[in-house]
């Protein structure tokens, strides 16, 4: 059974990760037979288009945060639930079997979702479960969001950042004019795509501000309910800043460079704009809210 001798697991309070492997190799080997090809199909799909390219640095950080916990986990008495562990391993291979075969990833991702819940059930029990919650939680982020949710709210949301946008820089004195999404500046003419200011960026700045919060970890709850409260904001905000940054570039360096090295490199600006966001919100919180250990 997985993790079963915890003593041997952990030796003078550091986990032996070579007593581990060696007790769950065929858990593991199962495992990896799973993840490997999917992890293959999403890096030669998905992974390699600039809405979906944050997956591998997702996938890490799910590795980093389940690895955070292992001695946590190892350590527990085991109070097993094998019934409702091999439920959800059951649920997880026809989920897997199903979005495998027939190129649904909604099913082939989400899969591995109720499997380490049942893996964790079936070797520690539901106090594993509430030890790994956020670890557990954050592999949400990995599955890919429908193309009929994308397609329903990205078209608002383009509305509203090429609108803001061009309202901005109007005001500041540029000559932009917009169409719906498509932006004119100057002599050239931009069009907001989904990738620029879209539920993608959006979903992805959530995981980046929900792994913020859990790690700042303050005892305040009201300090971190306004915190995960502001991700969505921030994140607009920061969609429209790098709009209006691939709008500035265009204007005054040429399509070229609005469309090049400068537009990927704005999307590494998003994240750490909504970073830094949130550290400054963050900051300005601790003035009012302070956390009783702080006190």
């Amino acid at each position: 059974m997985m993790m079963e001798n915890s003593n041997a697991i952990i030796e003078n309070g550091q986990f032996n990760l070579a007593v581990f492997f060696k007790q769950n190799i065929l858990i593991l080997i199962g495992f990896l037979a799973l993840a490997i090809p999917t992890i293959i199909s999403l890096s030669k799909g998905i992974w390699q288009n600039d809405d979906q390219a944050h997956g591998p640095i997702i996938l890490a950080i799910i590795i980093w945060l389940f690895w955070q916990v292992k001695e946590q986990i190892a350590a527990i008495d085991a109070k097993s639930n094998p019934i409702m562990g091999f439920v959800l391993i059951i649920t997880a291979l026809l989920m897997y079997v199903l979005g495998r075969s027939q190129a649904i990833l909604l099913f082939e991702i989400g899969a591995f979702i109720p499997l380490v819940c049942g893996l964790l059930l079936i070797s520690k029990g539901w106090r594993a479960i509430s030890i790994a919650w956020f670890a557990i939680i954050f592999m949400l982020f990995l599955i890919p969001l429908p193309g009929s949710i994308v397609d329903a709210l990205t078209g608002a949301l383009k509305s509203q950042v090429s609108h803001i946008a061009e309202v901005l820089l109007y005001a500041a004195g540029y000559p932009v004019a917009r169409s719906g999404v498509l932006i004119t500046v100057g002599q050239y003419q931009l069009l907001v795509a989904d990738a620029c200011s879209g539920m993608h960026s959006m979903f992805s700045l959530l995981a980046v501000g929900s792994l913020y919060v859990y790690i700042t970890n303050h005892s305040s709850k009201i300090r971190n309910i306004l915190l995960i409260l502001a991700i969505i904001p921030i994140a607009f905000v920061a969609n429209i800043i790098r709009v209006m940054t691939l709008i500035l570039v265009t204007y005054h360096f040429g399509d070229a460079a609005g469309q090049g090295f400068i537009h990927d490199f704005a999307g590494m600006a998003l994240f750490a704009i909504a970073l830094i966001g949130m550290f400054m919100l963050d900051m300005l919180l601790g003035f009012f809210i302070k956390d009783k250990k702080n006190e």
